[in-house]
């Protein structure tokens, strides 16, 4: 379930926080009156909106490392 949380709350209670969204929980942090970013668990779907991979620099957690040839090639990829 996602839970509205304002800067304030968030900044002082920020640990909970953490806690809280390791254990699943999710939020909409409004700022200024107007909803401003989500904080979600890392392996959670984003709500209500999707994050798109542009460049996916991980190889699967195949090796330590990509090659920079690897990483020119998508980054010419996306200047197109």
């Amino acid at each position: 379930m996602l839970k509205d949380i304002s800067i304030k709350e968030l900044r002082e209670n920020l640990a909970d926080v953490a806690d809280r969204v390791e254990r699943g929980e999710s939020y909409r942090v409004i700022r200024r009156s107007k909803p401003s970013f989500y904080i979600v668990k890392i392996d959670a779907d984003v709500p209500e909106e999707g994050w798109e991979t542009v460049v996916d620099f991980t190889d699967g957690g195949k090796t330590k490392g990509v090659p920079i040839e690897q990483v020119l090639k998508e980054l010419r990829k996306v200047q197109h």
